[in-house]
């Protein structure tokens, strides 16, 4: 008798074990995503910012040709348009580390509740051979 109420409480336990264990996976993916979503919208509001300063970078050109009598064409123009084209690449380079960046997140947050849930299958197991051993 006392083998089938030990036996219980073991059985208890290890499931007790099982959804702490599967839960606390879940929180953790769920604070990754998270950091994630942070992670784009401050990503994208970094790109507003260095949007607005070329802006800005290229007003002020653009005034200061027109002050000085200089038309935009010939030698001016054409370092102005490789600068817009060196802008570019350096603006898709810094967006795509910024998407890699989220997702290694995504990915850490799916590795995480795999690895829960193999924590919870060994405590299942776990548990059945300490059952078994009574």
């Amino acid at each position: 008798m006392s083998f089938v109420i030990i036996g219980s409480l073991i059985a208890v336990g290890t499931a007790t074990q099982v959804y702490g264990q599967l839960e606390a996976s879940k929180d953790q993916a769920a604070a990754l995503k998270q950091q994630a979503e942070q992670e784009r919208l401050a990503a994208e509001s970094r790109e507003l910012e260095r949007q607005q300063k070329l802006n800005r970078a290229q007003a002020a050109n653009i005034v200061a040709m027109g002050l000085s009598g200089k038309k935009g064409e010939g030698t001016d123009a054409s370092i102005s348009l490789q600068s817009a084209k060196n802008v570019g690449l350096s603006e898709g380079m810094i967006e795509l580390s910024e998407r890699l960046k989220q997702a290694q997140l995504e990915r850490q947050a799916s590795n995480v509740v795999s690895a829960g849930k193999i924590s919870a299958a060994s405590t299942l197991l776990s548990g059945a051979t300490d059952i078994a051993r009574l």
